[in-house]
């Protein structure tokens, strides 16, 4: 008997996939545990194994399309087998991007009628309204010989059709055409744009936090920290230890998480009708990927040296931007930091990422003048910034573990004293 393998939700944020790619075709039989298909969620592309046997009947998703969780993703059943009363029946809500062949019964009519989408554009785009040549992908698109794969590939490239030379029969523009275009070769004056359609990953990250912004009452607390005996202990325990180096922003994680356990009402959640206070500490890692930004967790961080956190950070990063990333290393994190310093940022402030009641957002390591013992002297100064729920943390609360926070870095022997290097 024929049977439905719906879209999974893989991860717990995850609401809608994208099938990055099929592994069986239509027709082919399938063991369980078998693997189908990769599926891309907001934070990772993951394998998905078939838990049913059988012949694959159906696909419901084409590689490349989303589809909201539960939404068939296959049928599988026996050889020859009816299934168009189990489509019929099912009514769980797909919604895939649009097809190609959508655009064919758009464009098919001859002569192409402008009246009707002549509108669009300028209700989307009034800003380019006045323009003196068309838009790109309004009305002049339509008029002109292209394959649908060409109009699909201009509209998410930002092209303007009536500047590409058609190779194809009778000057019809096919594809080879769209990837040989160069924006270059147009006139100058031409205005152009490119949409590109958001990623799950974009999708969830607005999501998230907007509701954290708009829920959460976000004070702000900054405190500038001397660096100077941080970077003389990282000098000296990179030149006695190989082939593992650790970075400043292994400082950072073990100090905030050993400030953590010094003050546990920063290590908390709020969860509506009560707050969570956490025993063990997870450091969530913010790190940057082209899609946007994932936060790995270093676990149990204040038990752990900083050669492991170092290459702890160091494999979730590569992970992370290979979209390898396991849904048991993203979740649990009991705080959370986001160090800007390696991209010249010298200070900014962070969102809160739920559930954490605190982020940290880490500025760079700024060479000025400071003032030590009555004088002005040369020194190295790191401005950080602690984000609060003030529904869970105060201000006094929140600067106490900041002044803890900056005591370990600015004399390091005190930090390292807790485990080894």
């Amino acid at each position: 008997m024929a049977e439905i393998v719906r879209m999974p939700k893989l991860s717990d944020t995850m609401t809608e996939g994208v099938v990055a790619e099929w592994h069986k075709k239509v027709g082919d039989s399938i063991e369980s545990g078998e693997l189908l298909a990769e599926i891309e969620t907001d934070k990772a592309t993951m394998e998905f194994e078939s838990f049913q046997e059988g012949v694959l009947l159906h696909i419901g998703v084409e590689q490349g399309q989303t589809a909201p969780v539960d939404s068939i993703l296959a049928i599988l059943g026996e050889q020859g087998e009816d299934i168009k009363d189990l489509l019929k029946e099912d009514t769980a809500p797909i919604s895939v991007e649009e097809p190609i062949k959508e655009e064919i019964k758009e464009v098919k009519p001859e002569p192409v009628v402008a009246a009707p989408v002549a509108v669009q554009p300028v209700k989307e785009k009034p800003t380019i309204s006045n323009t003196t040549f068309p838009p790109t992908n309004t009305i002049s698109n339509l008029e002109i010989k292209a394959s649908p794969l060409a109009k699909k590939l201009a509209k998410e490239r930002g092209v303007n059709l009536k500047f590409v030379k058609g190779t194809g029969t009778d000057g019809r523009i096919v594809k080879r055409d769209i990837d040989n275009f160069q924006v270059k070769s147009v006139s100058i004056g031409q205005e152009f744009f490119k949409d590109e359609p958001v990623s799950q990953m974009r999708k969830v990250i607005a999501h998230r936090l907007a509701e954290s912004k708009f829920s959460a009452p976000h004070f702000y607390l900054t405190i500038s920290i001397n660096m100077d005996n941080a970077i003389e202990s990282r000098k000296a325990i990179n030149q006695s230890i190989s082939p593992s180096k650790i970075s400043f922003n292994d400082f950072v994680v073990k100090a905030a998480a050993v400030s953590l356990k010094d003050h546990p009402r920063v290590n908390a959640s709020w969860h509506g009708d009560f707050i969570r206070y956490y025993d063990h500490v997870h450091i969530g890692v913010a790190v940057a990927v082209d899609e946007g930004l994932l936060v790995p967790v270093v676990r149990f961080a204040n038990e752990k040296p900083l050669t492991e956190i170092g290459q702890e950070v160091k494999d979730f990063a590569q992970k992370a931007k290979e979209k390898k990333l396991q849904p048991e290393e993203w979740e649990g994190n009991t705080f959370t930091i986001s160090n800007l310093g390696m991209f010249g940022i010298d200070e900014f402030t962070a969102i809160v990422n739920p559930p954490d009641a605190c982020i940290l957002a880490i500025g760079g390591i700024q060479h000025v003048p400071v003032i030590k013992d009555g004088e002005i002297v040369p020194g190295s100064v790191m401005k950080v910034t602690l984000s609060c729920d003030h529904r869970v943390v105060d201000g006094a609360v929140g600067s106490a573990f900041l002044n803890s926070f900056k005591n370990y870095l600015e004399n390091p022997v005190l930090l390292l004293g807790k485990d080894s290097i």
